[in-house]
């Protein structure tokens, strides 16, 4: 009798897994559902997993190691820093993630974000209810209309933001050396140095994925040459930008506002967080936990999409979505050459 497959869901904050569930042992295999807060913990319920599923829990080289049948790591998102790639190609484990979701829900979230913050909505709010009927309790507010936005990285997100940003008259530049001028020319935005979008920019939107040598892509240095009345938006990953001076810009003035979407420490992967970064003192900064890619539809597709890929590879098919390099079951490859 042969022994069922086994799926690990490292951890998840969905209320419950059956989405999953349907799925998963819809196609005869098993599945485990952890809440794993560090690789101790993951390394005791899915070293012997055949493939396991990761929404905030660190897949590192050790837990990596420790596998004995794994056969796919698959992101419930698009970003795979949480996952040791190499570490999982090097022991011919497939690594996936879900390209083309939360688009649209990150693209809103962005806006969002900075309309809020260019027209003091926080700060009219809260004079409002404090019993302050002016408009000057928001001074000063400008105009966007000819103000101009930058990009850090310009994949989908950031081409979504474009669209979005576009009716409101902003000039538009970008930064992403792995991209071409016919990349960017449809969206009507125009390449520019690291430097260039740093200086000149009004509003920083920040789309990159996150490395080693994107952690912490902007800090003091960086923040010191911006404008003084720039925003600056991160709705990608927290430790892109180095919190504390982030801390140091808004309180000091070398920029004027900030929208984030996940802090440094990133505590949806903590265990007992205590909002102690003291950027959550400050009025001049809206910060939403690591939400923008929530809609309920964007929950649906990310755990169905995730599951699906399971059942494919565990079957013996070939990954929609792989981010790595290895020989699958049919003696073909997950990406070409």
């Amino acid at each position: 009798m042969s022994r069922q497959l086994k799926v690990v869901i490292t951890d998840f904050d969905y209320g419950d897994v059956d989405v999953e569930r349907a799925i998963i042992e819809g196609a005869g295999f098993s599945l485990v559902a952890a809440q794993c807060k560090s690789e101790g913990e993951l390394i005791e319920v899915a070293h012997d997993a055949d493939a396991v599923i990761c929404q905030y829990a660190r897949v590192g080289e050790k837990t990596i190691n420790a596998f004995t049948n794994c056969r796919l790591i698959a992101r419930y998102g698009i970003g795979v820093d949480i996952v040791d790639v190499q570490a999982a190609t090097n022991r011919n484990i497939l690594v996936t993630n879900i390209p083309d979701y939360c688009v649209d829900e990150v693209g809103d979230h962005a806006m969002a974000m900075l309309l809020a913050l260019i027209r003091k909505l926080q700060t009219y709010d809260k004079a409002t209810r404090a019993g302050i009927w002016r408009w000057q309790a928001g001074q000063p507010i400008h105009r966007m209309r000819g103000s101009i936005m930058g990009f850090l990285a310009f994949g989908k997100i950031a081409r979504a933001i474009a669209v979005r940003a576009k009716p409101f008259g902003v000039q538009m530049v970008a930064y992403d050396p792995y991209l071409t001028t016919e990349d960017f020319a449809p969206y009507g935005v125009a390449p520019v140095s690291f430097d260039e979008i740093i200086e000149r920019t009004d509003y920083l939107m920040i789309q990159m994925p996150l490395t080693t040598k994107t952690r912490g892509i902007v800090g003091e240095t960086e923040m010191k040459k911006m404008k003084s009345s720039s925003v600056l938006i991160n709705t990608s990953r927290g430790p892109l930008v180095d919190n504390a001076a982030l801390y140091r810009a808004l309180k000091e003035g070398w920029i004027s506002a900030a929208g984030i979407d996940d802090t440094v420490e990133e505590p949806a992967k903590k265990r007992d967080w205590k909002p102690d970064n003291p950027l959550f003192q400050l009025d001049n900064i809206i910060i939403t936990p690591h939400s923008a890619y929530y809609s309920e539809e964007s929950i649906e597709e990310a755990r169905r999409c995730a599951s699906e890929e399971v059942g494919r590879v565990l079957s013996g098919n070939r990954p929609l979505s792989p981010v790595n390099r290895v020989k699958l079951a049919d003696g073909t490859y997950s990406l070409e050459t």
